[in-house]
């Protein structure tokens, strides 16, 4: 055989080769996006049975407690949780979360800026809530580029889908706020032995307060830091009034 011949072979193998490696590739992009737009459909009425952070969280739970599973949630809609628990995530997490459309540039850029200048301290987040569902609902912890760009997919398709009093609500309720806690209605039963609807603004910033280290911290023994940052949130409350979709 010629070395010519041999080389047209290995070019005809190689196109056949990368059109498969592409047929794979596109389809399974076509299906990831297609099955993210059903869930958020779906989603947008129903409650979510389970998130992906929960699953994960139980995985480790089994491998390091013996197959022991602690899972507690409960859904509850936002008629039924304390005002003052939405207007304490919106002071602490995302106080533009009314006027932005998932992505809060400026909260990015200050950020951004911040840790430039501090380096090496603990770095300064800009995630959304809507981000913050995002990433808890659909997909899992980590800080890669993979998982940035499909943190920003789901973002966009939660905006053009759901409105933000859907947005407070899910979130509210898939949220963890420690070892096998999920959503505020366990969190108040666990922490306070009371339904979310009777939490006080103390108690809801307190909650607020331990994220997003809700398993390193606890609203019923707070650090000095959960402690400063709980005063904090009531001062933010104070200033800000109720958003509109609570009215």
């Amino acid at each position: 055989m010629s070395i010519l011949a041999k080389t047209e072979i290995d070019f005809f193998l190689m196109r056949i080769i990368l059109g498969w490696i592409f047929r794979i590739g596109f389809s399974l992009l076509l299906g990831f996006i297609l099955l993210s737009i059903l869930l958020v459909l779906v989603y947008r009425f129903l409650p979510p049975p389970i998130t992906t952070l929960m699953v994960i969280r139980s995985s480790q739970q089994a491998i390091a407690d013996d197959r022991e599973i602690r899972l507690k949630k409960e859904w509850t809609p936002l008629r039924d949780i304390s005002k003052d628990m939405v207007r304490a995530a919106i002071a602490s997490e995302d106080q533009n979360f009314e006027v932005h459309n998932g992505f809060d540039f400026d909260a990015i850029e200050k950020a951004r800026a911040y840790n430039k200048k501090n380096k090496g301290k603990r770095t300064r987040g800009a995630s959304t809530i809507t981000q913050q569902l995002a990433k808890n609902l659909f997909l899992w912890p980590g800080r890669t580029w993979f998982r940035k760009g499909a943190e920003a997919w789901f973002t966009v398709l939660v905006e053009l889908v759901w409105d933000k009093r859907r947005i407070m609500e899910v979130y509210l309720n898939v949220i963890e706020f420690g070892d096998g806690i999920y959503g505020v209605q366990a969190a108040s039963n666990h922490y306070f032995s009371k339904d979310a609807k009777n939490l006080s603004k103390e108690q809801a910033s307190l909650l607020i307060a331990c994220l997003p280290s809700p398993l390193k911290w606890s609203p019923v023994r707070p650090s000095r830091f959960v402690k400063w940052k709980k005063n904090w949130i009531l001062r933010q409350m104070s200033l800000a009034g109720s958003p509109s979709f609570l009215e």
